[in-house]
């Protein structure tokens, strides 16, 4: 029993050493988010479907300090009771800078990230106006890795600002700024992300 206990303890040494390798100096860190929203108003005519994806590769150039960049692209469709097609389509680009904290298999990380982000309206295939949106976020969150290579991440979207503009086809550009806290902890983001 007494030799059972030992390799237990030892191979919870060994696996707590491997895990906090995840976030040392020249580990690339690979994730991203994927997103599908469906509305429908019962008994009406039409829907509207959101959906983005937005793949993101990090490096980190010290111990527990990761910069990183991610690519995507984002979409809207509306169909109204009219049988009007309305979309939105939006190219984004968000770098960003991440500090863990904590050792063993459970850390504490910030996120600090600028996304940004330009498209095209259409509506019924044609051209209505453009797009742009700037911004920057402040995240916290937590990560638990069961693995050296594998990160189980619960964050909150946190303190963030962003300027959003619309220009129509032949009208003028309409901005808005938007600013706000939100740490709702009964809505986290999950999330996993690779190690390599």
């Amino acid at each position: 029993m007494k030799k059972l206990f030992l390799t237990m303890m030892a191979g919870l040494g060994v696996t707590m050493a491997v895990n906090a390798q995840s976030t040392d100096k020249g580990t690339v860190i690979v994730g991203g988010n994927v997103s599908y929203d469906y509305k429908k108003v019962v008994d009406v005519d039409g829907n509207t479907q959101h959906y983005a994806i937005l793949p993101h590769v990090g490096y980190f150039v010290q111990n527990n300090f990761a910069l990183g960049l991610g690519l995507g692209y984002s979409g809207e469709t509306t169909k109204s009771a009219a049988d009007v097609k309305t979309s939105l389509g939006e190219f984004a680009v968000a770098p960003y800078a991440r500090y863990y904290k904590g050792d063993g298999n459970v850390k504490l990380f910030g996120q600090l990230a600028a996304p940004m982000a330009w498209g095209t309206q259409h509506v019924d295939g044609d051209k209505t106006g453009t797009t742009e949106r700037y911004g920057a976020a402040l995240s916290p969150g937590i990560a638990y890795f069961p693995s050296s290579r594998l990160g189980i991440e619960l964050s909150v979207r946190g303190l963030y600002y962003e300027y959003s503009s619309q220009k129509p086809e032949g009208g003028s550009k309409v901005g808005v700024n938007e600013f706000g806290l939100n740490a709702n902890s009964l809505a986290p983001s999950i999330g996993i992300n690779f190690y390599f």
